[in-house]
């Protein structure tokens, strides 16, 4: 008897152009890991659908009537409090990338993604990942750095700025080869395939050579490394 199938990702969509929605909603229902149970026009209507569904996954525009999604993250969160929210937008601009790692994103992509990327997006996220566009990665360091003036010492957010230069160069150096080129990747926001194909190794090799970057650099996600990496010009 095969094993039963695992649940499908539950995902709210929030976004005001309803050309836009419905044709995102239409692409990720194509997958058979991912349920869109509710789309919203606006912050309001989105936190009362998120309060109601609980979804997995909310993908939330960063321009809506009246309000930036950036300032609708704290209600969202609090309606939906396990939610993974992630922020699919046009904006390039540091400030939003900022605002919306300090609100508890867990991603911040460009609406010019393609579908194969968003879903991996997607599946990243709800490992625990923090997922960033790649043409966002070299706004990542000031975002962080700007996160750091504004978010309390006590807070649960952490930053890498907090760890002692040395430190950081201590572990750089820890790093093997392979290692380094498996964190390039990262800082390029390329995905763990991705990786595999350019360095002609195994999925299951590079997740594994991930582990041991994060481990050495001691941090707990993909965006705390790339930030490492870029503050000491790993691009």
């Amino acid at each position: 008897m095969p094993p039963p199938a695992l649940p499908s990702i539950r995902i709210l969509v929030v976004d005001d152009h309803t050309l836009f929605r419905r044709g995102l909603m239409a692409l990720l229902a194509r997958d058979p890991r991912l349920n869109v149970i509710g789309d919203a026009g606006d912050a309001g209507q989105a936190q009362r659908k998120a309060q109601e569904l609980q979804p997995d996954i909310i993908l939330l525009d960063n321009h809506l009537p009246g309000v930036h999604g950036v300032d609708a993250l704290p209600a969202l969160h609090e309606a939906a409090p396990s939610a993974r929210i992630l922020m699919l937008t046009v904006s390039e601009d540091e400030n939003d990338l900022a605002a919306a790692l300090r609100g508890g994103a867990a991603g911040y992509l460009l609406k010019t993604i393609e579908g194969d990327d968003l879903t991996a997006a997607i599946l990243r996220a709800m490992q625990g990942d923090s997922v960033v566009a790649p043409e966002m990665m070299s706004k990542l360091v000031a975002a962080y750095r700007g996160a750091t003036t504004a978010v309390p010492a006590t807070a649960a957010t952490t930053t890498t700025a907090a760890v002692p230069a040395t430190t950081l160069n201590a572990s750089i150096a820890s790093l093997s080869p392979r290692e380094l080129d498996i964190l390039r990747g990262i800082v390029r926001g390329a995905s763990n395939k991705e990786i595999a194909r350019q360095h002609g190794i195994a999925e299951t090799t590079v997740k594994i050579h991930v582990q041991h970057v994060l481990r050495k650099l001691d941090v707990s996600s993909r965006v705390h490394a790339a930030v490492i990496a870029t503050e000491h010009g790993l691009l």
